[in-house]
């Protein structure tokens, strides 16, 4: 579907315009594709996620998510010797349906972490029966001490990235510029000096035209999150790959996608602002960026085999008693989540341990 040029368009379109070579990163306009205040795609409020809206995610299934992380969240505070004042800490939490679910499970408090306004409106409205457990910052940074289990359900697959392609032997970056009001892809020099040093440390034997996706944003995101003043455990559920998957011949057009109406396509530089844009975060790159800051893996795995462990002890519960409506309903969400046909394999989680030392 395409629709006809926006507002954001003629923002883009002037910003680039005002730019000496007249273009732009595509880290830039992934930004303000989905984050612009007005006319981004996630900037004016939540978007409806699941059968109704363009994409489906693990909360999408159901309670059991929220559930089993609760779950995780208590036996990570027993872990941690029953600190009074632990508490989980979601980032991320888009309409608070996931906050809700692992509040509705246990009797621990949660901290939101979110800059803005429109979305904490909706998450209050969520969560009007915590409010007693419910409180809000705007940044990493704001967050106080505490021993805690952080949590993100599907947040760096959407932030912004460069895009880079293998060229005559050396890897060149597509820059965005706008000819009669269409926007275009032209390769040029790499954009900073950062970027030449992420791209020296990818490999120069590929095929011609070989797309690559560089997450500078979600390093500085692990990079923030491991200076903020909270430890105890990081719990990352996402789209993602190890790095040498991203070299492989069927990721030669990179993974950067579109989605709308739960269609997906590379035609990324249409309908800007109207639809989602994600690409797989490179879970490599993300843990190698932790552990440079003191942070260790204490589990690195797809969904499946992880939930199916955390769900261990509910399933053994239900052994020899027929069940009900309400547990069929979540043993097939535990099916949705686990199957590798399904979520299970779609997802990897990325589970971290921040030591209190390193707390700031």
């Amino acid at each position: 579907q395409r629709f006809p040029m926006t507002i954001l368009d003629d923002i883009l379109i002037a910003e680039a315009t005002a730019d000496p070579d007249g273009r732009l990163t595509f880290a830039r306009v992934m930004e303000l594709a989905l984050y612009h205040p007005e006319h981004g795609y996630y900037g004016p409020a939540p978007r409806r996620i699941g059968r109704a809206g363009d994409f489906f995610t693990a909360v999408s299934a159901g309670q059991l998510y929220g559930r089993l992380l609760a779950g995780l969240a208590e036996r990570t505070w027993n872990e941690m010797g029953k600190p009074g004042e632990f508490c989980i800490i979601e980032q991320g939490a888009h309409d608070g349906q996931l906050a809700h679910d692992m509040l509705s499970a246990c009797g621990l408090p949660l901290r939101i972490v979110e800059p803005n306004p429109r979305y904490q409106a909706a998450q209050h409205a969520r969560l009007a029966d915590f409010q007693d457990r419910v409180s809000w910052t705007d940044s990493l940074g704001e967050l106080p001490p505490c021993p805690a289990l952080f949590v993100c359900n599907e947040l760096p697959d959407a932030m912004p990235v460069h895009l880079l392609r293998f060229e005559s032997g050396e890897w060149r970056e597509l820059h965005v510029a706008w000819e009669g009001g269409r926007a275009i892809f032209k390769s040029g020099p790499l954009s900073s000096g950062r970027l030449r040093g992420e791209a020296a440390r990818l490999p120069v034997n590929l095929p011609e035209g070989h797309m690559m996706e560089i997450g500078l944003a979600a390093l500085d995101w692990m990079e923030a999150l491991a200076r903020s003043a909270i430890h105890g455990r990081i719990f990352i559920a996402d789209y993602g790959l190890d790095e040498e998957e991203f070299f492989s011949p069927e990721r030669a057009g990179g993974t950067l996608r579109r989605y709308h109406s739960h269609q997906s396509d590379d035609r990324v530089l249409e309908d800007l602002g109207r639809c989602d844009l994600t690409a797989h975060v490179n879970f490599t790159r993300l843990a190698e960026t932790a552990a440079s800051r003191g942070l260790s893996t204490l589990a690195y795995e797809h969904q499946g085999r992880f939930l199916g462990r955390l769900g261990m002890n509910w399933l053994r519960s239900l052994d020899g008693a027929p069940p009900d409506a309400a547990t069929q309903a979540l043993l097939r969400q535990y099916h949705t989540l686990t199957h590798p046909a399904f979520l299970g394999r779609s997802f990897r989680v990325l589970l971290l341990e921040k030591p209190r030392q390193l707390a700031s």
